[in-house]
């Protein structure tokens, strides 16, 4: 559930357009895209259920240090985000794919024989560096196969795949750990994750012709943050994806805890952690709809602000003792609708200044956002005390953050429509 990173390798009309240029058919190629993306995700969400399990296993003394199993593979998913972008544009996609994938099976595998907490989180950040590579080449391949409304058309098919896995991954998780160990979770993974590389090392061929490819730079990569934190509108809705990452980040490692030991949800809490999933993805298609009519900004704005009263109004009752699960379970539901229409129109604003360079600006916002995110969000899951009361504080500030960091955006101003946007200043914007 973490927000999508951008290839830096500017779109571009191919000579042979469609799937015909990677060597597939146009329903293979939205499959095999699908399940590599779809497979990262597994990777998060199968793990929520055995979380318990492991640390039993692994006599992990403080039940909360369990959450880092999460929290270590988004640190990993979201330092290399960058780095791997940069390295697909200069030697080409397939390769960096087939490593990023048979990196990505071995650390699977490897996890499934850790004999210690350490050992085990050695082997996710590990996991989150491959599946890092799997994100932004897969990205960059559909980029460099289609273009304009085919390519919408193409992403959307795999992000229907992409939001069905949080609905999925817990109860295979369940599943596994109902009758055998968490052990079989990496295995079976590892084993999909293979039949993904031998995919991709029969069937696909290179996207990114060599005439089209980048030099390595290292004054290109700071050229791209220079611009990115140079810019008003760029800067300041990337520090609010970064605390709406965070958000979603508390709530991943958290959830567990909260729904499963906190309410006592036991073997139905994959269907709990399905339905706020499905929740999400119904408010995507909600912000599609209606985006046109009333602007990203409205919307987005709007959204901050019930986010942050939602939170605040959860804090408070539950200072007067424990609320009861259907309120919780509703509160933070609507909450998560609110994150998924924030995330993905605060995208789209702080790409608007960015021109030419916004595949650069997409990649180093989601590095960003992703890594500091991840470690904000861990901040509030080490929190947790035995309630909701962490993980409802911890969303109603980073709430509040995003709306400070959204007014000195806008200047001082909420609710603009989207042909307001302030023009590029001097001094800032492209570099």
């Amino acid at each position: 559930m973490t927000t999508p990173p951008q290839s830096q390798q500017p779109a571009q009309q191919p000579a042979q357009s469609g799937s015909s240029r990677i060597g597939l058919g146009i329903v293979e190629f939205i499959l095999t895209i699908a399940l590599m993306t779809a497979s990262i995700s597994m990777g998060i969400d199968s793990m929520l259920p055995a979380l318990p399990n492991i640390g039993q296993s692994l006599n992990v003394a403080n039940p909360n240090d369990t959450q880092l199993v999460i929290g270590v593979y988004f640190l990993g998913f979201g330092i290399c985000q960058l780095f791997f972008g940069s390295l697909s544009d200069t030697y080409g996609r397939r390769y960096i794919l087939l490593g990023g994938l048979a990196f990505y099976t071995v650390t699977l595998f490897a996890a499934a024989w850790s004999g210690s907490l350490f050992a085990l989180l050695a082997m996710r950040f590990a996991q989150g560096v491959g599946a890092a590579a799997v994100r932004i080449t897969t990205l960059a391949i559909v980029r460099d196969c289609f273009g304009g409304r085919e390519m919408a058309r193409v992403m959307s098919y795999v992000m229907i795949v992409f939001m069905i896995m949080p609905m999925v991954a817990p109860f295979v998780g369940q599943m596994i750990v109902a009758y055998s160990n968490w052990q079989w979770i990496f295995i079976l993974l590892g084993i999909v994750s293979a039949g993904l590389f031998l995919v991709a090392f029969f069937r696909m061929k290179e996207t990114l012709p060599v005439e089209e490819r980048l030099p390595l730079s290292v004054a290109s990569v700071l050229s791209g943050f220079k611009t990115v934190l140079t810019n008003r509108i760029t800067c300041g809705y990337m520090i609010g994806l970064t605390l709406y990452t965070g958000v979603i980040c508390a709530y991943i490692v958290s959830v567990q805890q909260v729904f499963g030991e906190v309410y006592g949800l036991g073997d139905t809490f994959p269907i709990a952690f399905a339905a706020t999933a499905a929740g999400t993805a119904v408010a995507q298609f909600a912000n599609g709809y209606f985006v046109r009519s009333f602007g990203m900004r409205r919307i987005s704005h709007a959204a901050m602000i019930v986010f942050t009263v939602l939170g605040a109004i959860g804090y408070i009752v539950g200072m007067f003792g424990q609320p009861s699960f259907t309120f919780i379970y509703v509160l933070i539901s609507v909450m998560l609708m609110m994150f998924a229409v924030i995330t993905t129109n605060c995208m789209a604003i702080s790409l608007e200044p960015m021109g030419h360079l916004a595949g650069t600006a997409a990649a180093i916002t989601s590095s960003v956002s992703t890594t500091v995110g991840v470690l904000l969000g861990g901040i509030v899951g080490q929190m947790f005390d035995g309630t909701a009361q962490p993980l409802l504080a911890g969303f109603t500030v980073f709430g509040l953050l995003s709306i400070l960091a959204t007014l000195w955006a806008e200047r001082g101003k909420l609710f603009t429509h989207p042909g307001d946007t302030p023009a590029l200043e001097p001094g800032m914007g492209h570099v």
